[in-house]
């Protein structure tokens, strides 16, 4: 039995929502955090910053983990978005933008000082990038069940 995959028009949507706009959303995380090193004293090459030892360990810390949260993600994100895009391409793409945009109000929202460590991650509406993974999370499935059926 052969199969095949046909990639449709409206996939190069695909190729810049996951493949273009989280480099571009990493580098304005990692900017935040360099610019969160200058502020706070953390130099390199710590990762974090060490409590009792740093300052402002704490705030650092909520910058940096931040922008963590969007690198521990984005590479399962992508590929699902990638294979679910070959059937919803324009749903795939819309929800990374999504993913995206909530990855970066996630980690304003983290960084926030004034709010609760608990809550402050969702303070600033990152629950779109929730919309985002579940566009993407349900394309796949669609897909993956299409080609079992098959």
């Amino acid at each position: 039995m052969s199969l095949s995959i046909t990639v449709p028009p409206s996939y190069g949507w695909i190729v810049l929502g996951a493949g273009i706009f989280p480099v571009i959303t990493s580098m304005y995380l990692g900017g935040a955090v360099m610019k969160a090193r200058k502020e706070y004293g953390v130099e390199y090459p710590n990762l974090y910053a060490t409590p009792k030892f740093h300052e402002k360990a704490d705030e650092f810390n909520r910058v940096q983990r931040g922008h963590q949260n969007f690198i521990e993600n984005i590479g399962g994100y992508s590929i699902m978005t990638f294979v679910g895009g070959l059937k919803h391409p324009i749903t795939c793409a819309v929800g990374s933008v999504l993913y995206c945009v909530g990855s970066i109000l996630y980690m304003k929202g983290y960084a926030d000082n004034s709010l609760d460590v608990k809550d402050a991650r969702y303070k600033k509406g990152a629950a779109v990038k929730w919309i985002g993974f579940f566009a993407s999370f349900v394309s796949t499935i669609k897909f993956a069940y299409d080609l079992i059926q098959a």
